[in-house]
């Protein structure tokens, strides 16, 4: 999916990465293979580590805030309310694996995300059982999609989110969701639209083909209108 697919402007994308946490190895990775994206798909793509960019008169400037592997109580009450400003006038949120490990504290915040990490077993194989072929993100995956990552636990989800793919806990070791086990849903929340993966822990994931693509696609969701 191209941007030209969702209205000839030019959409703006700021990828964030703050950590307060955990910091990941593979941000570097996805903050690259996130720009190359956009040179590929027609739209501009912005970092920052930098907290205060979350002002509404700044996010006015982008269609998407990514969390890319963001960790801890990023944001303070002011920048709180800001964000929340923007997702209600129509701004577009999209997670990647730790997001979930963000903001624990702001519930607001986890009915956005769609869940809250709790915990999980060593990076390893498993088997994810794509739910919804309708969707853009999945409709280029296969029905059984098998690859190795680092799997996340919930301890929280969401009821209104939409489910694009489930992880089989039958497949690996450390699973403790059970049979309802999300890995990856969107949902329109409150004005604006939310995408989240649980994929992308490992450098790997953001050279794989499949996994671009199913990112690609939550984000121009994410822009889009329609």
């Amino acid at each position: 999916m191209s941007c030209q697919s969702i209205g000839k402007e030019v959409k703006n994308v700021l990828i964030s990465t703050k950590t307060l946490g955990f910091r990941h190895d593979s941000i570097e990775s996805g903050i690259a293979a996130i720009r190359t994206l956009g040179e590929q798909h027609g739209f501009k793509v912005f970092h920052s580590e930098d907290a205060s960019v979350i002002n509404i008169r700044k996010l006015e400037n982008y269609h998407v805030v990514i969390f890319l592997n963001t960790s801890g109580d990023i944001l303070d009450n002011e920048q709180q309310e800001h964000f929340k400003r923007y997702i209600q006038t129509g701004g577009g949120w999209v997670g990647i694996h730790s997001a979930t490990d963000t903001e624990y504290e702001w519930p607001w915040y986890g009915q956005l995300a769609g869940a809250f990490f709790n915990g999980h077993p060593r990076i390893q194989n498993a088997d994810l059982i794509v739910t919804n072929k309708s969707h853009p993100t999945t409709k280029n995956l296969p029905d059984l999609w098998s690859r190795k990552d680092e799997w996340y636990n919930f301890r929280y989800l969401n009821p209104q989110i939409n489910i694009l793919i489930n992880l089989d806990e039958s497949s690996y070791e450390g699973g403790t969701n059970g049979e309802n086990h999300p890995i990856s849903w969107y949902h329109s929340y409150e004005g604006g639209r939310a995408f989240y993966t649980a994929l992308g822990h490992t450098k790997e994931s953001y050279s794989e083909k499949l996994f671009l693509g199913h990112l690609l696609a939550g984000i121009s969701w994410c822009m889009s209108d329609d």
